[in-house]
């Protein structure tokens, strides 16, 4: 299976446990890798049938602001089933990292892979 990817996407979100954490917007960095094809996108040079990183990145961002959570984790469950079931995306690997959330960490974040590769 092919993959489309997104690395190193910075979004700011409200994100936390704490209650001074719902008052203030965070950053989270997103790698996002999908299951695709695309073999049939490069046949023709048609846009329509892979996946459009660019849209799926402005998705991604909305859904966080849309969808306040206290954990990465719940956010990266909610994110992928929207995900897969938005793009019909049979197999993604995501990671949530929370950059600067520990002291002397330079990031600190969840990994979670979905779906079945075909």
């Amino acid at each position: 299976m092919d993959k489309v990817f997104i690395k190193g996407l910075s979004i700011q979100t409200t994100i936390g446990f704490y209650a001074w954490e719902k008052e203030i917007k965070q950053t989270l960095v997103i790698d996002l890798s999908m299951g695709w094809h695309t073999a049939a996108a490069a046949e023709n040079d048609e846009l329509a049938k892979t996946l459009d990183y660019a849209d799926i990145s402005e998705r991604i961002a909305e859904f966080a602001n849309q969808n306040p959570v206290d954990l990465i984790e719940t956010l990266a469950e909610r994110l992928a089933t929207f995900l897969m079931q938005q793009y019909h995306i049979p197999w993604l690997k995501l990671s949530i990292g929370k950059p600067n959330a520990v002291h002397n960490a330079q990031t600190v974040g969840v990994e979670i892979e979905r779906g079945q590769r075909v």
